[in-house]
């Protein structure tokens, strides 16, 4: 089978690959470019330990084949944080508890990431059905919807900062 030439910028940096066609996104990022936060949990899209931001939507990219993300943008874990310090949605999973065995934290992360870049100030309902499709079978929903409360709140802090 002949391979597809995969280019697209993942965290900031343009990448071209070859790859097979029929290869899905996970294990693109996974096997290689060897992005190995975004975890494969269920492989059927339904737990979200996968998820990853593509041109702005949170996605299951279990169920993204490689040619989808031709030249569009992709955004994991590994591309939140900058210049080597936390994003402020993993220091208020870390303050609030929301880790324990941190399989789906990356992609709790990055539906909050979503979320938060939709509306900036959600509500707990909203918060809740942001990070709905995504499970976690330790830690429980209401140290994760508090992470999101707190990484809300210090991003709108900053925000008014910055404004004045």
């Amino acid at each position: 089978m002949e391979k597809f030439q995969l280019k697209m910028k993942v965290n900031g940096r343009t990448v071209t690959v070859a790859v097979e066609p029929g290869l899905r996104l996970l294990d693109v990022l996974r096997d290689v470019l060897h992005l190995t936060g975004t975890k494969e949990g269920c492989g059927e899209g339904e737990c979200g330990a996968c998820s990853v931001i593509l041109d702005g939507e949170l996605v299951d990219s279990c169920l993204v084949l490689a040619p989808q993300a031709h030249g569009k943008e992709v955004v994991t874990i590994e591309g939140i944080s900058r210049e080597g310090e936390l994003d402020a949605l993993q220091r208020a999973f870390l303050t609030a508890g929301a880790v324990q065995c941190g399989y789906c934290t990356p992609g709790m992360i990055l539906a909050a990431k979503a979320l938060l870049s939709r509306n900036p100030n959600p509500g707990r309902q909203e918060i809740a059905r942001g990070i709905s499709g995504n499970l976690c079978r330790c830690t429980g929903y209401a140290k994760i919807v508090k992470a999101v409360e707190l990484a809300a709140a210090e991003l709108q802090q900053k925000e008014g900062a910055a404004g004045v």
